[in-house]
């Protein structure tokens, strides 16, 4: 791929190759906390391959649940009950005791009001939160950031904003600089590692190129927080008690994560992805595929929980998928590409333990075109709500144009 200045400015100047997570022990007097959204952090997870929403928070009560899907649906007496209507599938256990101390919050068919079927199409518009829209140049939590700095031109810091990957995301495209990294054991910018990245050495001759004013500060601050980086020892980083994170790549990303927030670098905003949700075949009930996925979502996002201690008071996470599966099972054991899903929010200062939205029924003449979840909550709400609460995004209109969300609309997640 050919890299040159206008794709970094496109996808944010500080997006560096790199590989772990930053150590809790890093010098926190140097890189200070933003002073616009003190001790505020807003985590985004995203589940790409459109995740299984009725096998995940589950109607169990609904008696067309089980018509529709004989051999993959999850039985009652196994379901972890929630609310005497929905319940948990029995892989998301660890999920039931934040759900039960008021921190996790459920919302039910809920996604994109576009009617596209293509992970591809879904998913970009889910990024860009405009559906429909595909000359949207940049991501909804750019614009978040962007909405904030509207507010309070404050100083920040190059670990503003943060995506554990090799890339940054679509949904953080866009003016706001973001930083990717996979692994900060060897985490560096051109020649600075032993191995460096052909884009990560195009971004340092760009960077001692430019004389662009906002771009050559933020090279500058790059490099000395990839100095500060090497000088530790990365591997001393060790979990608080009881965060048991899962021996997997979303495990792994989860605990860095928590790393980097502990660390008090000025993180505001961190993205993480998780891949695997596409079950068309040999999905499976109680054990199998999904089973395997979703134990091992629930682990990673309670060890984070864990690990943040105190702090997790101040963080939000929010989870998405680009839509949901068919209501009824295909005749391979497996459900095919639908439309509403379920989202799990989780804070410190949620009014969790409930399950929001309006439910609309799995009833045959219920269902949106006759095969899938009807929506009845735009994730736009959600999410608006959201960064109206974690990031102090007023502007609605910057984050999401067109949706003409209003905060009397929310559904009262905070």
């Amino acid at each position: 791929m050919q890299i040159n200045r206008r794709f970094f400015l496109r996808h944010g100047a500080l997006a560096v190759a790199g590989t772990t997570a930053i150590p809790s022990f890093l010098v926190r007097s140097v890189l200070a906390q933003s002073a616009s959204t003190p001790n505020r952090r807003l985590v985004v997870i995203f589940q790409r391959g459109a995740a299984d929403g009725l096998n995940i928070v589950v109607p169990y009560r609904e008696k067309n649940y089980y018509s529709m899907r004989p051999s993959i649906a999850i039985p009652q007496n196994l379901v972890v009950d929630l609310d005497g209507f929905f319940g948990l599938h029995p892989s998301l256990a660890s999920f039931k005791p934040l759900y039960e101390q008021g921190h996790l919050a459920v919302v039910h068919a809920v996604g994109s009001p576009d009617m596209t079927r293509s992970h591809f199409d879904a998913q970009d518009y889910m990024e860009s939160g405009t559906p429909g829209l595909k000359s949207t140049q940049d991501g909804w939590l750019n614009r978040a950031l962007q909405a904030e700095d509207l507010r309070c031109r404050c100083s920040r810091t190059p670990f503003r904003a943060v995506a554990l990957g090799a890339d940054v995301p679509r949904t953080l495209a866009g003016t706001v600089p973001a930083i990717a990294l996979n692994n900060v054991n060897n985490f560096n910018v051109g020649g600075r590692g032993p191995a460096p990245s052909p884009a990560a050495s195009a971004f340092e001759a760009m960077y001692g190129d430019s004389g662009d004013k906002i771009f050559h500060p933020a090279g500058e601050e790059t490099f000395e927080a990839v100095k500060m980086l090497r000088a530790a020892n990365p591997s001393q980083y060790t979990p608080s008690a009881g965060a048991d994170y899962p021996n997997s790549e979303f495990g792994n990303n989860m605990k860095q994560i928590a790393q980097l927030l502990k660390a008090n670098l000025g993180v505001e905003v961190a993205f993480t992805d998780v891949s695997g949700w596409d079950t068309h075949q040999n999905q499976g009930s109680v054990n199998g595929q999904l089973s395997n996925r979703l134990k091992d979502f629930s682990d990673s996002i309670s060890a984070f929980w864990r690990d943040l201690g105190d702090g997790a008071g101040n963080v939000t996470l929010v989870t998405m998928s680009e839509f949901g599966r068919t209501a009824r099972e295909n005749g391979t054991g497996g459900t095919d590409h639908g439309h509403a899903n379920a989202m799990f929010v989780l804070g410190g200062d949620m009014k969790g333990g409930k399950v929001y939205g309006k439910w609309p029924g799995l009833d045959n003449d219920q269902l949106n075109e006759g095969r899938d979840l009807a929506l009845t909550t735009d994730f736009r709400d959600v999410l608006g709500e959201v960064v109206s609460h974690s990031l102090g995004a007023a502007n609605l209109e910057l984050v999401f144009p067109g949706a003409q969300l209003a905060p009397k609309n929310f559904l009262r997640l905070v």
